[in-house]
């Protein structure tokens, strides 16, 4: 249950990122890759939860 929660969250995190980087504002875009960064990590680690998963079974 843990992956699909940080997949949801990886998700959401990409796609916020992803609008900050069309903000005229350079902060903002320097924020919305890092955030978006962030999401394809969280991806990734609900990928590994769910391998981790199925070789404990």
């Amino acid at each position: 249950m843990g992956e699909l929660l940080d997949r949801l969250k990886g998700n959401v995190n990409e796609a916020v990122g992803k609008a900050k980087r069309k903000s005229s504002d350079p902060e903002v875009r320097a924020k919305g890759a890092m955030q978006e960064i962030k999401g394809k990590a969280q991806q990734v680690k609900a990928s590994l939860k769910a391998e981790r998963s199925k070789n404990i079974e």
